[in-house]
């Protein structure tokens, strides 16, 4: 979701790309709808794993899992305690979707705000 919100929102001001440390093979069906209530598509998406010895270095890092990240801490570490929505009801979907969306936001503009 925060990649969505990320990429729909603050293309001017970020590049997003999202990983976990114990990723799915695929995105769960209530996410993309979910989603798609808000006018985007997360249809193509492809869960990753994060890697930090393995992928490009990252301005700023957002830890939405609640445990702590291997490797290197990266430049900036941002902990966002959010409620994981798998397997529950679609009205924690959209909880969980708004309260990412508006951390997402607050992100965006303070990058937005350091670029003027």
């Amino acid at each position: 979701m925060a990649e969505g919100f990320a990429r729909h929102y603050g293309s001017d001001v970020l590049t997003a790309s999202s990983a976990g440390l114990a990723p799915l093979t695929s995105i769960v069906g209530e996410t993309v709808e979910i989603m798609a209530e808000k006018g985007i598509d997360i249809s193509a998406h492809v869960p990753r794993f994060y890697a930090p010895g393995k992928t490009r270095p990252f301005d700023i890092v957002v830890n939405m899992s609640g445990l702590p990240l291997p490797g290197v801490p990266p430049h900036e570490l941002l902990v966002w305690d959010v409620k994981d929505p798998y397997r529950q009801k679609r009205e924690v979907y959209r909880t969980t979707r708004d309260d990412i969306e508006n951390r997402v936001m607050r992100l965006i503009l303070r990058l937005r705000r350091g670029v003027e």
